[in-house]
């Protein structure tokens, strides 16, 4: 029997794996029928994921966090169960201007995009601008990834938050890496697998047979022999890439490891992102344990590691 499984993800490095195991039939031989959609922002994933029109969601962890508290943009009919129960990376995150941007001008007056300006990755934008001493922009909200990859290239904002392999494109287009996130945060969650406590509750079955399935396709997109089909396919879904893009792609996130292969989630990574969230989120609540908003029974069960919490957060 073959079981319908309805997965979200924003743009980005992560999607790779999901590609892979449509295209090489991993979840096909776990019996399950995977639709995959890009969401368009924060908002519509959350949504889609309370209502049941997503079963799983690839988004930041932070996303987790901030609808768990209740401090979630999107209004939901009443405090949503959301869980990380899958990390696949760090983020990947760095931010990227326009070419013409000298590297030692502030942003101050200038114009930068987040997703949504309380949520996800805008509190490593605000962090790492302060750190780095590019001063304080104008944020404007405009959507996921690919969205502020497309108003950067067309000139419509002056810096933005790209994650692995956005940040590439827009490099070969000429915009200036100012700085990446890990130089600056170190262990940081970015995204996460997440779905509602209930629906893994109800669904263990079928959540252990999309890890089984997704744990196959890092397999076959970490084999060398598969190299050429897996950047061929990462091509083809990401157009703009181009081959030599490409090439650095698999060389960052599969060769380097910039995809976590056990699919295990940071704890001192999710701290990191609770104290951001703390000094730059909308409420001065505290926040729960990073633990409490992961729940890697599955994933444990099937033998696969998760990363103990480090010294704090950076």
């Amino acid at each position: 029997m073959t079981h319908s499984l309805k997965v979200i993800a924003f743009a980005g490095a992560a999607n790779w794996p999901i590609w892979a195991g449509l295209e090489a039939g991993t979840f096909a031989s776990e019996g399950l029928d995977v639709s995959f959609a890009l969401t368009p922002n924060s908002r519509q994933m959350a949504r889609d994921l309370y209502d049941g029109q997503a079963h799983i969601a690839f988004t930041s962890i932070d996303n987790v966090v901030a609808y768990v508290e209740g401090q979630g943009e999107e209004p939901l009919a009443g405090v949503p169960d959301f869980v990380a129960f899958l990390g696949m990376d760090d983020g990947l995150l760095s931010v990227v201007t326009q070419p013409d941007l000298p590297d030692a001008e502030p942003l101050t007056g200038r114009r930068a995009s987040v997703d949504a300006p309380t949520t996800g990755f805008a509190f490593v934008l605000y962090e790492l601008l302060a750190r780095a001493g590019l001063g304080t922009p104008t944020i404007a909200g405009v959507g996921g990834g690919a969205a502020r990859l497309e108003a950067l290239l067309e000139r419509k904002h002056d810096a933005t938050l790209l994650n692995a392999p956005l940040d590439m494109i827009a490099e070969s287009h000429g915009c200036i890496r100012r700085v990446r996130a890990t130089d600056v945060l170190g262990a940081y969650q970015g995204i996460v697998a997440a779905a509602r406590r209930r629906w893994l509750k109800e669904n263990g079955p079928l959540a252990s047979a999309f890890i089984r399935g997704l744990l196959e396709a890092l397999a076959w997109l970490s084999d060398p022999a598969n190299a050429p089909a897996a950047k061929a396919l990462l091509c083809a879904r990401m157009p703009m890439l181009g081959a030599e893009v490409a090439d650095r792609a698999y060389d960052l996130l599969v060769t380097d490891g910039g995809i976590r292969r056990d699919l295990s989630v940071d704890l001192a990574g999710v701290a990191t992102v609770l104290d951001l969230r703390r000094r730059h989120g909308p409420s001065s609540a505290p926040l729960a344990d990073p633990a409490a908003y992961v729940d890697t029974t599955l994933l444990r069960a099937l033998g696969q590691a998760t990363r103990r919490p480090g010294p704090g957060p950076a």
